[in-house]
């Protein structure tokens, strides 16, 4: 008779852990693009208030905060960053940084019922994937993935974005980045990516 006790604590002990469990806080990951995405949802409510401007003020904390901007810019000009003097370098962060704020400052120029949902993660080794969803207030809802790692500080940080779960926006830049990197230096593809953030702002100025 005296191992019904012993059971019952057991059971109640498992039932606890998986309660535990199932109402566990979101980690570390799923909580930076939770966070991002509220920021920009606000900045898109008022953003053609804000004008391009007033959203890349808002939006600049937002992404300097969610994306690890200098490694983003290490991995997107791959193997000419080894080569480039400490001050190209800092150039280099600084265009990519801006040219980085300035899309997000144009592609979510104002809101129409769009909604931004985490729907979970997948962890390989230190990295985590969160897979979200864009549900717009008619049409198809779009998978947006983050890559995500664990930065100096142990912080995780988003390294790269999957459009429709698969197409890497980092690839698709690595490509044209790179490339003139390798044929023109440092010093042109820094030009560029200032002309391309001037572009922007001047078309949704306009």
């Amino acid at each position: 008779m005296k191992v019904y006790p012993r059971i019952l604590v057991l059971a109640a002990l498992l039932a606890m852990i998986i309660s535990a469990s199932a109402h566990a806080a979101p980690t570390g990951a799923q909580n930076v693009v939770k966070n991002f995405y509220s920021q920009l949802v606000a900045t898109m409510k008022q953003g053609e208030s804000l004008g391009f401007d007033g959203r890349y003020k808002k939006l600049a904390s937002a992404v300097q905060g969610a994306f690890n901007l200098p490694l983003m810019t290490r991995m997107a000009v791959s193997s000419s960053w080894s080569g480039a003097s400490e001050k190209e370098q800092n150039d280099l962060v600084a265009a990519f940084s801006k040219y980085s704020i300035s899309t997000y400052a144009t592609r979510f120029a104002s809101y129409d019922g769009e909604e931004f949902v985490v729907v979970g993660e997948k962890i390989s080794g230190k990295d985590v994937v969160v897979e979200t969803l864009l549900k717009p207030k008619e049409g198809d809802h779009v998978q947006l993935n983050y890559l995500m790692r664990p930065d100096e500080g142990g912080k995780y940080r988003i390294v790269d974005v999957y459009m429709n779960g698969t197409i890497s926006e980092l690839a698709t830049r690595r490509s044209e980045f790179s490339s003139i990197a390798r044929r023109e230096g440092i010093s042109a593809l820094v030009n560029s990516l200032s002309e391309k953030s001037r572009q922007m702002a001047s078309a949704t100025s306009s």
